[in-house]
Order: C-alpha cells, then structure tokens, then sequence
C-alpha cells in the first residue's frame, strides 16, 4: 500500500515536465472543448424535452431547470470525456515517467497504433456507461441519505478507473493476452478511488487525469520489477 502514495507523489513531481506539460494543455483544451459542446447541446436538449412536457424553456423557471440538469449531466459525464481523451494522449505521459523513472522498461514497449487505442476508448467507455447505468438504480434511492449517492458513484468510478489506467500502461508491455494484470485488485482499486475523488474537486480534475496515468505506470513498472525479482510472487 506504501507505494501508492509515493506514485503519486512521483506524479506530481513530474507535472513541471515540459512533456508532461503539453500533453496536460492539449487534453484539457480538447477536454473543455467537448465538454462546452455537449454543455451547449444538452442544454438545448433538455429545453426542448421540457417544452414537449409544457414547460416554457425560453422562461425563468425552465432556463433554470434545464441550466441545473446540465450541470449535474456536465458533473456526471466530466470523468468519462476527460478519460476518453487521456487515451489519445496516455502514450506520451507513460512514455515520460517511463523515459524519467524506467528507461530499460520503455524500450520494450511497445507502439499501440490510432486504431486500437480508438477501441480501447470505446470499450473504456461503454463500460463506464454501463455500470453507472446499473447502478443508477440505487442512486436513486440513496438520494434521501443526502450523501449515499455520491458515494456510490464513487465507489463505482474508482473501481473503474483503476483498471482503466492501468490498462493504459500495462497494455503496452502485455506480451501475452493470458498474463495477470500486474497490480494487485486493492492497489488498482484505491487507484482508481483517489483520482474519482481528484475529479470531484473543481481545478483539480483537469489534472486528476494526468496524475493517474503517471501514477499508475509507477504502479505497475514497480510491480513487474518485483515479479522478475520473485517470479513465484
């Protein structure tokens, strides 16, 4: 469990990078722009679904509805576009912690071309979609303990960003489809806690993206290292 914060520790250490640097401005321009986007498109979404439902969306009233369903929309699908982007861009920060930290491991990498990180953002994505759709549900009916809801969805998110980026470093060093994720479910799993709740915090989530990728190369570099000194681990 030590190294967990000590990844993060690394990570952080390394944002002044100049390579860190521009893949951090390049996703969270992209990352804005697609999220302004489909702002503005949900909100003229949703006036159009309240005015099928008799609520003037060019009122008061209806403005404010449609503006606060956009917000909660906006705060639900901010992890999974900044996530999605991160993918096109994983490559040059797990190169530069790799390059910094890991040199002999990088040059065993190997390239993942458009293609495939195109399908592992689609496939990232729609399981991200559909466990929070699953647990919706009980949400829902959380919603009258004030904070249970949120803390599902925590739960739920941290669970998925751990594999999520550990994948993204661990894909380019898997020779074989059959090898064992190398970090182990608890260490993955408080991974991907810590960053959904660096996502939660305005400002810091446009770095939480970032900040996980590199962590998690630490993470997983830190483990392969042990398995080749105890192959039996």
């Amino acid at each position: 469990m030590t190294s967990l914060p000590s990844s993060f520790g690394l990570a952080l250490s390394q944002l002044g990078d100049p390579r860190i640097l521009r893949v951090l401005v390049k996703s969270v321009l992209v990352t804005l722009t697609l999220f302004i986007l489909l702002g503005v498109s949900g909100y003229y979404a949703l006036s159009a679904v309240l005015a099928g439902w008799g609520v003037d969306g060019s009122s008061t009233i209806g403005a404010l509805v449609a503006l606060l369903l956009t917000i909660i929309g906006g705060w639900l699908l901010f992890r999974l576009v900044a996530l999605a982007v991160l993918q096109f861009f994983a490559d040059e920060v797990v190169l530069a912690v790799e390059q910094r930290h890991y040199p002999e491991h990088g040059l065993t990498a190997r390239r993942i071309g458009f293609a495939e990180e195109l399908k592992n953002s689609a496939r990232s994505t729609l399981r991200a979609v559909l466990v929070n759709l699953a647990v919706l549900p009980f949400a829902l009916v959380l919603l009258a303990t004030g904070i249970g809801t949120a803390i599902l969805f925590l739960l739920a998110n941290g669970w998925l960003l751990g594999r999520e980026l550990q994948d993204m470093v661990w894909l380019r060093h898997r020779r074989d489809r059959s090898a064992t994720a190398p970090i182990p479910a608890i260490s993955r799993f408080l991974l991907g806690l810590t960053v959904a709740g660096l996502l939660a915090i305005p400002f810091i989530n446009l770095l939480a993206p970032i900040l996980g990728a590199a962590a998690a190369t630490h993470l997983v570099h830190r483990r392969v290292h042990r398995r080749k000194k105890v192959p039996d681990a």
